[in-house]
């Protein structure tokens, strides 16, 4: 059932005719959680327990933040700062007590300071959104995968997209792994390359030819599909981070 569930997204973000489908399925499913975590589950005691012991990146809170809803997304804080004071007075034992012995070469090493480091460090970079789209986008890469192997009309729709960005290329083919045998692997690996090779190459022209519209010389010529040449090409590069691209005119 969760199969055929996940089929559906998967579908309309590969007839999107994007960059790249999984960068849309990507925002998509944050869209999702930015929306689900300022929403009723801002009062669900599991939602709250999880948030509370996670915490949410930087990114994240700065999305959570446009929404204004100043008032869900202090709740969130508070709890999750408050059970962060918890932990910060445990920490306070490894901070020693008395100076550490020197080493052979005379510097003090304290292993309890790392620890604490460490443990700073753990708290401060969790993400339960992360943690939640990264959920949802594992089961999205099997279903890609399990399509391209078993539905030839995605085959054809697969051969005829624009590709994906390079991270999503490389970590589907880290799935591919997983999912496919050998020679499948090698059949997707080709078509995906063959595809990023093609896609990319048209953007890097479409891309230079916007520079060259900047020379007086080019004025009046037409600037055919480089409008949005630049923001195509850093999403195929680095995966969607200018987002929306824009029309084309």
């Amino acid at each position: 059932m969760r199969y055929h569930i996940d089929t559906i997204p998967v579908w309309e973000a590969m007839e999107k005719e994007t960059a790249c489908p999984l960068c849309a399925l990507y925002q998509k499913c944050e869209e999702t959680e930015i929306d689900r975590s300022l929403g009723g589950s801002v009062m669900e005691p599991d939602a709250r327990i999880r948030v509370n012991e996670r915490g949410i990146c930087c990114k994240h809170h700065q999305q959570l933040f446009t929404m204004q809803n100043r008032l869900g997304h202090a709740l969130l804080v508070d709890s999750h700062t408050k059970e962060h004071l918890k932990k910060l007075d445990e920490l306070d034992r490894l901070i020693p007590k008395a100076a550490p012995k020197k080493t052979l070469f005379g510097k003090s090493k304290n292993d309890s300071i790392l620890a604490l480091a460490d443990a700073l460090q753990q708290m401060s970079t969790s993400c339960v959104i992360c943690e939640e789209i990264d959920s949802h986008m594992q089961r999205y890469l099997y279903t890609f995968l399990h399509l391209w192997k078993t539905d030839s009309k995605f085959r054809k729709t697969w051969e005829a997209s624009r590709g994906m960005c390079l991270p999503h290329a490389a970590e589907i083919l880290r799935h591919a792994g997983k999912h496919l045998n050998a020679a499948q692997q090698a059949e997707f690996a080709q078509s995906l390359l063959d595809l990023v090779q093609k896609n990319l190459a048209e953007d890097e022209k479409d891309l230079e030819w916007f520079t060259l519209k900047f020379d007086y010389r080019n004025q009046s010529k037409p600037w055919g599909n480089s409008r949005n040449a630049l923001e195509r090409t850093i999403n195929r590069l680095r995966g969607l981070c200018i987002s929306p691209e824009a029309p084309q005119k």
